[in-house]
């Protein structure tokens, strides 16, 4: 196990969806708070365990009976770590101890418990150091554990029964509002990515691309795994992913142990990563006070990594989070966006044929051009500039230049998107085609050993059209040379290879 990247889950949340009636329960009577409302008495902010913390769990399954529920979900569990108080000391297995055969990894976000189980599970949060999480029925029933065993119940209905059982096993329910500790995401606006189809086929190429990749699973706050995953392991391990995980790719961390050691910060929390002699992945979060303990279990490791646990350093290569089997995503927790999800998600709002607009952000050396379209360098290709001839892009298009074009596709996989600047102009061949059988005079642009190229329009941009040696004026004195001007007729448009065919001879008939 190990610290992640998330947020301490006890602090106050504004959520979306209240219940109707929702209830403070504590041991603390409202006689005893002073001014500020802040609880003064001699009641011990920690478990009794014994007939106060009874009393509470009584409590829990008379509004649970009241509400007509038998099952609760867990949402957002957390392990350890954040949920520690230091008001008491560690409990072995955090509390979970043969509560899920699959062991911590059964608990996880989603996994419906029987309210049997869900007491034992508020017994452990109400010990302050074991897992905490959220208990629901969504939009009938709520359980939370707040600091110093405050407990807030939430249902659909008043529970009156429920509420008189309460106050006679000593405890003192509340009617506010809200539970504190409903659920609001860390940025409502943010469209979490999911591990779809699309997220395996990427992942999937990137491990082609990479060799190998690490792939991080987080299943509970501060609960995770790493496995290194090959093209012959993807398989298997997402088979074995715990549901709802969050998931994050990094490229191969491992590296020998002394450059390892030699990456350590003077000082910050950072994640070692280390892989034993059996394949074996074990990773821990430490500060720099614990750096040489944990240098000492490095010894006969095969290879060593380092990551910084501080927001936007060291970030993975993408994230997402998996959907339940119907493909549906429910989990409500975050990843922190990397900038490949944050292209996945302009990305995944475009269409074929869309009209975009953007800046040309450069030009590429090979000729392709680069257009930045929200925040991502879309593509146009030489041929999709423009219908008509040109030497270099830059005759095209310039660097800061905004231009209009068309999504011709949206590679989800790669992240890329051609666009085209000719498909949103008129293409001028049909009008070309009209043009067989004039005659018309325009200078040579290229020599060619089997014939020559006429440009047929009066501007720099004009089309061109061949003259083959056998259309050409064959008398002795009629040297060619670029530049010259020649007088020819057009005598076939090609739309389909976009070729025009030119005669000298034909001109003087």
């Amino acid at each position: 196990m190990n610290a992640t990247r998330t947020h301490p889950h006890r602090r106050p949340l504004a959520g979306s969806d209240v219940l109707p009636y929702v209830y403070r329960v504590t041991k603390y009577d409202p006689a005893d708070r002073d001014q500020h409302g802040h609880y003064a008495g001699a009641e011990p902010a920690t478990s009794d365990h014994g007939p106060v913390e009874a009393a509470y769990l009584l409590a829990v399954a008379a509004f649970a009976e009241d509400t007509g529920v038998d099952k609760l979900a867990i949402r957002e569990p957390q392990l350890g770590g954040f949920v520690h108080f230091g008001l008491e000391p560690p409990i072995d297995g955090y509390g979970l101890a043969d509560l899920f055969s699959a062991g911590p990894a059964g608990f996880h976000d989603g996994a419906l418990v029987p309210i049997a189980v869900g007491l034992k599970l508020v017994r452990a949060m109400l010990r302050d150091n074991g897992a905490w999480c959220r208990l629901e029925s969504e939009g009938v029933f709520t359980v939370h554990v707040g600091w110093d065993q405050y407990l807030y119940i939430g249902s659909n209905l008043p529970c009156e029964t429920a509420l008189t059982r309460t106050r006679a096993l000593g405890l003192f329910p509340e009617r506010l509002d809200a539970s504190p500790y409903d659920f609001a995401p860390d940025d409502p606006a943010y469209v979490q990515r999911p591990a779809d189809a699309d997220f395996w086929a990427r992942l999937h190429w990137t491990v082609s691309a990479h060799r190998a990749v690490f792939l991080e699973e987080v299943f509970g706050g501060n609960a995770s795994r790493w496995h290194r995953l090959t093209r012959d392991s993807i398989e298997t391990v997402r088979s074995q992913l715990a549901p709802r995980s969050q998931l994050a790719v990094w490229p191969d961390l491992l590296t020998d142990i002394d450059t390892a050691v030699a990456a350590l910060p003077d000082e910050g929390l950072v994640e070692v990563v280390w892989e034993g002699e059996d394949g074996q992945i074990t990773s821990t979060v430490v500060d720099e006070t614990q750096f040489e303990a944990v240098i000492s279990q490095l010894a006969g490791a095969r290879a060593v990594g380092v990551v910084s646990m501080y927001a936007g350093e060291d970030l993975p290569l993408f994230t997402a989070v998996l959907p339940d089997s119907d493909g549906v995503l429910r989990a409500r927790w975050q990843t922190e966006p990397t900038p490949s999800d944050r292209d996945w998600a302009l990305l995944k709002a475009l269409r074929r044929g869309q009209v975009v607009t953007g800046t040309v952000t450069s030009i590429a050396s090979f000729g392709v051009t680069f257009v930045d379209i929200g925040g991502f360098n879309a593509m146009i290709n030489i041929p999709e500039l423009s219908w008509r001839p040109f030497d270099h892009p830059s005759d095209v298009v310039s660097v800061g230049q905004e231009v209009t074009a068309e999504v011709l596709d949206v590679d989800m996989i790669r992240e890329r998107v051609p666009l085209s600047l000719r498909a949103v102009q008129k293409d001028p061949w049909p009008q070309v085609a009209q043009w067989i059988g004039q005659v018309v005079t325009g200078p040579v642009t290229k020599i060619l050993p089997f014939g020559v190229f006429v440009r047929i329009e009066d501007r720099g941009d004009g089309f061109q059209g061949l003259v083959h040696t056998s259309e050409l004026d064959q008398s002795p004195e009629n040297v060619i040379e670029v530049g010259d001007t020649l007088t020819v007729k057009i005598i076939d448009v090609d739309l389909a290879r976009r070729r025009i065919a030119l005669s000298q001879r034909q001109a003087d008939q």
